[in-house]
């Protein structure tokens, strides 16, 4: 056997391996819907709570640094870190605020959800 005949054969069996994987279920798709919540979670994001200390209001860049506590309920340790708020959010903000305040997490990007001053 050739080299051409490899690739006419491979060529020739793809629709037919594609087709016989969609007929396994009966032709219906498949949910994936529970599988796997772990991974369902951390793709739409986490929800956490923290308490802090504003350290620097950015409102040109729409965020806030805030020296934070640990948050348990993500693993993190205390740490210094910038979030995403929205302008109503900022403006009633400024170095030295104590604040509690809830936020969205994916991957490294935090946005405030709620905030309150102390």
């Amino acid at each position: 056997m050739n080299i051409k005949h490899i690739t006419l054969a491979t060529l020739l069996l793809i629709p037919a391996a594609y087709a016989a994987d969609k007929e396994s279920m009966g032709g219906k798709p498949m949910d994936h819907q529970g599988t796997n919540m772990e991974m369902d979670q951390k793709a739409a994001g986490q929800t956490a709570t923290a308490t802090g200390t504003v350290k620097k209001v950015n409102m040109d860049k729409g965020t806030v640094t805030i020296a934070h506590g640990p948050v348990e309920s993500l693993g993190w340790p205390s740490m210094t870190m910038g979030f995403k708020a929205k302008p109503d959010q900022l403006k009633m903000l400024k170095a030295g605020d104590q604040i509690e305040f809830g936020f969205s997490s994916k991957g490294m990007n935090s946005t405030i959800t709620r905030i309150e001053k102390q």
